[in-house]
Parts: C-alpha cells; sequence; structure tokens
C-alpha cells in the first residue's frame, strides 16, 4: 500500500488530488492562473470545498481562459452568486475577474506567467525536509515576494499563505511528507 500525506487520506477525492496533482511541478501557465484563482477562493476555507466545486469554477469562468474571463461583467458575476456549485462570495467571485485582467496585461507586456511564477525558485523545484507534516509553514519569504509582486501587478487574493499554498500545489516546493510515496516520485518528473 503506497504511503502518502496525511491530510490527503481523508477522501479519495483528496487522495487522487494527492497523487495526480498536489505537488508535481506544472509550467503551463493557463494551468497555474487556473490554480492561483482557485487558491484565493479557499481563503478562509478548506481545500476540499474548492476541490469539490472546482468543475463548477471551470463551467462558470469559461475553463478559466483568461481573455474570456476579463469579458465577464457585473450581471455575469451576478448569475455566479446565484449558483450554489460556487462559493458565493462577491469579492472572490470578482478576483477571478481582476486577476484575468492582470494575467493579460502582463502578456501585453511581454512578461510570461509561468516564467514569472518559476523565477521565484530559480525554475527549479524546492526541495523541503518534511518529517511531519507540523514542520510545514504556512508562508515562507519567497511566499511573501511572490504576493508582493502579483498584487503590484493587479492581483487579488493573493496573500503570503495563498501563495505558499499554491507554489505547493504546483510544484514550485515539495512539501510531501519524507514517507510519502510522492516525495521523490515528483522530483524525477
Amino acid at each position: 500500500m503506497a504511503r502518502r500525506c496525511a491530510w490527503a487520506e481523508s477522501s479519495q477525492l483528496y487522495r487522487d488530488y494527492h497523487d495526480n496533482e498536489w505537488g508535481k511541478p506544472q509550467f503551463d501557465s493557463h494551468k497555474l492562473f487556473e490554480k492561483l484563482c482557485l487558491e484565493g477562493q479557499q481563503a478562509g476555507l478548506s481545500w476540499i470545498t474548492v476541490l469539490q466545486k472546482r468543475e463548477n469554477y471551470r463551467q462558470a469562468f469559461c475553463h478559466f481562459d483568461p481573455q474570456k474571463i476579463a469579458q465577464m461583467t457585473d450581471k455575469d458575476i451576478d448569475q455566479c452568486m446565484q449558483n450554489p456549485g460556487l462559493i458565493r462570495h462577491r469579492a472572490k467571485l470578482e478576483a477571478i475577474v481582476k486577476n484575468a485582467k492582470a494575467y493579460l496585461a502582463m502578456e501585453k507586456c511581454g512578461e510570461n506567467f509561468s516564467h514569472f511564477i518559476w523565477s521565484f525558485v530559480n525554475h527549479q523545484p524546492q526541495v523541503n525536509d518534511v518529517p511531519d507534516l507540523t514542520t510545514v509553514p504556512a508562508q515562507t519569504a519567497v511566499s511573501t515576494a511572490l504576493s508582493k509582486a502579483l498584487k503590484k501587478r493587479g492581483f487579488v487574493f493573493v496573500g503570503p499563505t495563498t501563495c505558499y499554498a499554491f507554489m505547493q500545489s504546483m510544484g514550485l516546493v515539495n512539501d510531501h511528507w519524507n514517507q510519502c510515496h510522492s516525495k521523490t516520485a515528483n522530483n524525477a518528473d
């Protein structure tokens, strides 16, 4: 039986997410954008809540196509506020639109989103020693720097803790428990 991080054992959805996504280095700008937006939806909630609603977000927000999201209006957000498949927090929903506009502004200035994100870890996943999950920080100096840089570019709901969770999930940092089967597997990809 594969050993995995203890947090992933509470449901099959978490196990699948852990084994197939969490901590695997992701370089696709579109997928990075989606995840950053979803991490912002989590603020104050557990990740399982967002994970259970992820497909609903993909449907409501044009599969996280920044071009299409940037065209969304207040009326579109009003409709999202009526959707029980989303977290109905207006500022969080509006944040996705703001973040799409910030993403497009970066593109327009010639900044590649993936290159920008990965520059904070010198384009190399950082593997951390995690003897037990209590040693994992909620934020770091790097996540604080990423947060400040994103905010400077117009992104919202991207605080240092949100940015660190994003970095973990997208494989910028490998915070799998040392005994987890994914600890070394993710480094071999």
